[in-house]
């Protein structure tokens, strides 16, 4: 039987936190018909529109695992699109990145004006604050991983010109990655277990790896990016220091505090706002990691340049929804 109308799930609600909690999992332990699949994508990701050939004859299942931020999911499927659209947008802008491995048949991705056609092995990423399309022509099998704009240390607007572009199962970083991504996929449980932080952020450093080489090969022809790119690791590798400030980060990369800020202001931020940003990540990071138990929370701020204790937590509570011990106590529960 024909689809007489696309399946729109997208009745979720619009408000959304600054840095959103990860979509609840929805486990599929059998096969699943088109309207349960379809539901089932939608409340896995974000508000996705699904279309099939035929009803009838569908089967799908997804698989999810949801560790440190990062969401794990292995979707195998019969032949059928996805579409992210301006209308599901529009009620749900929540902004992630999602990184998906083909690890069987092929799929179509579309995004930003670019199309990447995906074979098993190749690697591909793209936003959900823009529409894109997904279309899977064949039975098939993926992996994607979900995470929020700030896990990787890439400014999204930098980041945004490797949507849909495809990263070969053959090259030398891919050829080395994929494998254990795909590694993952076939094990979703050990993300659960107690090695899953640990896993997690080696899929994500895997991933800032990929795309931080790529964007520094594609920078030879723009120096403007490629000093951007520099900033931002200096940023990182300085983030303990309580020295660290846009006149500092200036003097040391040469460049005058009003070129700084002006970069920044390319990528739709500013200077303060990346330094603070990127400190809250890796506090959170310090913060769910059962290595770190036993390092009062004070410390774990200072530790990433955060000296006053009082001005971190409410800034911690701001970003992440939960004040830094409470979400300590979830993470350390949820690994224990």
């Amino acid at each position: 039987m024909s689809l007489s109308q696309p399946q729109d799930f997208a009745s979720r609600s619009a408000a959304a936190t600054p840095r959103p909690v990860m979509p609840s999992a929805a486990r599929a332990e059998q096969p699943l018909g088109f309207a349960e699949f379809s539901r089932a994508v939608s409340e896995s990701f974000v508000p996705l529109r699904v279309t099939a050939p035929s009803q009838g004859g569908f089967r799908g299942a997804v698989s999810v695992a949801v560790c440190d931020g990062v969401h794990a999911s292995l979707v195998e499927a019969n032949q059928h699109t996805v579409e992210r659209t301006p209308e599901l947008i529009a009620r749900d802008d929540t902004a992630y990145f999602k990184l998906s491995v083909q690890l069987s048949g092929t799929g179509m991705l579309v995004q930003d004006g670019r199309e990447a056609l995906l074979e098993p092995g190749d690697i591909a990423i793209y936003s959900t604050e823009r529409p894109y399309v997904l279309e899977f022509n064949q039975d098939f099998r993926t992996l994607v991983l979900m995470f929020d704009h700030h896990a990787l240390g890439i400014a999204p607007d930098t980041l945004a010109q490797l949507t849909a572009v495809r990263m070969p199962h053959d090259s030398a970083l891919t050829s080395v990655i994929s494998p254990f991504l795909s590694g993952l996929a076939s094990n979703l449980s050990v993300l659960n277990g107690p090695a899953g932080t640990r896993l997690s952020r080696a899929a994500v450093d895997l991933t800032t790896t990929l795309y931080s080489t790529e964007l520094g090969a594609a920078a030879s022809a723009s120096p403007k990016a490629a000093l951007t790119s520099t900033i931002m690791q200096y940023i990182d590798d300085h983030l303990g220091s309580g020295a660290l400030d846009p006149q500092s980060i200036a003097a040391a990369n040469h460049v005058s505090l009003r070129y700084l800020h002006a970069l920044f202001s390319e990528q739709g931020t500013t200077v303060s706002t990346w330094v603070r940003e990127r400190r809250l990540e890796y506090c959170r990071r310090d913060l769910t990691d059962p290595a770190f138990a036993a390092l009062p929370v004070a410390a774990v701020a200072a530790r990433w340049g955060f000296l006053d204790a009082a001005h971190f937590s409410r800034a911690f509570k701001t970003s992440f929804g939960l004040p830094p011990s409470e979400l300590r106590r979830r993470a350390l529960l949820d690994a224990a």
